[in-house]
């Protein structure tokens, strides 16, 4: 073979070469674009829950029936879910976890405060002492109540929420709809099963 044939040769074989390798990094960057496109629609679709679901907008209460602390503390939730403030706001500026604090913040602000049954205050910042100011009451439930719209969840530290309390806005067949302070460090929604659910104390009835 000539020089030349040969370099001509040599010239369509690292052409072949070249258009492969485009060829396979195009095909890489497709794969890529395609895992990135995957793992966001998974992300808008699926957040991160502590128990059952865990749903990104505020759900749509049934109003008939209710009475109107119940719809009040329906609004507080709502308007304090679109606003996902810092913990400190439930908590009169103390850092702390906020969970029962932010119970106790919505339901005065609903007209229905609490009293801790320790200072008299209407923060109680703790679970364990509003599970017991709730036992004091006479408006503590089993885990076997069927709860309301209005009324409080507690946990204990063997449930996936650990020790932590929220509110009930939904109750539908065997499922409710929960909302809650700092899960996740913020205000989030969340429905489940009940019945499925390890370390279920009780319930506060409003």
């Amino acid at each position: 073979m000539s020089v030349g044939a040969r370099s001509v040769a040599e010239s369509a074989g690292r052409g072949r070469r070249g258009a492969r390798w485009v060829a396979a990094v195009a095909a890489l960057a497709a794969v890529t674009v395609l895992a990135v496109v995957g793992v966001g629609w998974w992300q808008r679709g699926h957040l991160p829950a502590v128990a059952g679901e865990r749903l990104r907008d505020f759900p749509a209460v049934e109003q008939a029936g209710l009475d109107d602390t119940q719809k009040r503390i329906v609004e507080v939730l709502r308007g304090e879910f679109a606003r996902q403030p810092a913990g400190t706001e439930y908590s009169e500026g103390v850092e702390e976890p906020w969970c029962a604090d932010f119970v106790s913040w919505v339901l005065r602000e609903a007209g229905r405060p609490l009293a801790n049954p320790n200072s008299g205050s209407w923060r109680i910042p703790g679970v364990y002492t509003l599970t017991e100011y709730y036992q004091q009451q006479g408006r503590f439930e089993s885990p076997s109540y069927r709860p309301r719209v209005g009324d409080v969840v507690l946990y204990s530290e063997t449930s996936p929420f650990s020790q932590h309390t929220n509110f009930v806005v939904a109750a539908d067949g065997d499922t409710i709809t929960t909302v809650g302070g700092n899960e996740f460090g913020r205000i989030t929604i969340h429905r489940y099963r009940p019945a499925e659910l390890s370390g279920l104390v009780g319930y506060g009835r409003l």
